[in-house]
């Protein structure tokens, strides 16, 4: 697959989505301010995860441009990248639970497996065959320790 939608477009596709649907088919009650407020503190975790992620990327000198994983000079597989492989997806699915609990019905909650679904196939699965092509055993054997998403194996 040929990578075309950068992740913050999906990240805002998916929000408006998650808006629609709370406001044309609201599921089940409603989460009342101030409690869903709460909802700010995941999208902010969100936001610190992706920038942690980019910082390593940064201070490894390697490309953070998600449309050209070929261009990686570096793994980076320590730091956040020891607990998932994809942190800065991880980020923006965290930002997108906020954002779901912001707006307060379930059926936000609709959207995020699917957001999960489209960035594993669009976009992780991509970005892994270029990352194996660069760096070969080294990042099958990181991928054997490291969850796409989240967890260590080892």
């Amino acid at each position: 697959l040929r990578l075309r939608i950068p992740p913050p477009i999906w990240l805002l596709v998916f929000g408006t989505l998650m808006w629609t649907l709370d406001r044309m088919a609201p599921i089940a009650g409603q989460l009342q301010p101030p409690l869903n407020r709460a909802g700010w503190l995941l999208v902010v975790v969100g936001a610190a995860i992706i920038a942690t992620a980019m910082l390593q990327f940064r201070r490894a000198h390697t490309t953070v441009n998600p449309l050209a994983p070929s261009k990686a000079s570096a793994l980076v597989s320590t730091g956040i990248f020891g607990y998932s492989r994809n942190p800065m997806y991880l980020g923006l699915a965290v930002a997108l639970s906020g954002w779901a609990l912001v707006l307060g019905s379930l059926s936000p909650w609709v959207a995020l497996p699917l957001f999960v679904l489209v960035i594993t196939r669009l976009q992780i699965e991509p970005e892994e065959a270029a990352l194996t092509t660069l760096f070969g055993a080294t990042y099958t054997d990181y991928c054997g320790r490291v969850g796409r998403w989240f967890g260590r194996k080892d």
